[in-house]
């Protein structure tokens, strides 16, 4: 079992706890990484997301996150000429920020099973593409995965 988390499942355990959906998200995406790692599971992570991580404005958030997710991941995909056309390819067709296709892609690319997003627009929007990586949101994970045990 692989899964590849997208670069806001990384900062939301460093956002603002006070609203409820993020405290929640924050302690299923941490619940999520545990289980992961207890069952000797993949972790995918990418030069994309180091590249993301490295665009985070607020310094001390930044190291925070980057500790966080060299931590976390098992291993790591990089960015290759293919999957960059193919990302632009796509990125024609559909309404999806070119980071996020990125994302998509690597994780696909990493034969990940899950790819986990706390954006609900990116989750929607690749619901479209019928992508070979499902793109949920890690409450809905969580619950999926916890139906099937």
């Amino acid at each position: 079992m692989k899964i590849y988390l997208d670069c806001c499942c990384y900062n939301r355990p460093f956002d603002d706890q006070t609203q409820e959906k993020i405290r929640i998200e924050s302690e299923v995406i941490l619940t999520i990484i545990n289980m992961f790692r207890q069952n000797n599971c993949e972790i995918v992570g990418s030069s994309a997301l180091d590249i993301e991580i490295e665009q985070i404005k607020d310094i001390a958030k930044k190291e925070k996150v980057k500790i966080f997710y060299e931590q976390t991941i098992t291993q790591k995909m990089k960015i290759t000429d293919d999957i960059l056309k193919k990302m632009q390819e796509m990125s024609e067709e559909v309404n999806i920020k070119k980071f996020d296709l990125l994302h998509l892609l690597l994780a696909e690319n990493a034969n990940a099973n899950v790819l986990l997003t706390t954006d609900d627009k990116f989750e929607k929007a690749s619901s479209k593409l019928n992508p070979k990586v499902k793109v949920l949101n890690p409450i809905k994970y969580f619950l999926e995965i916890m139906q099937n045990d």
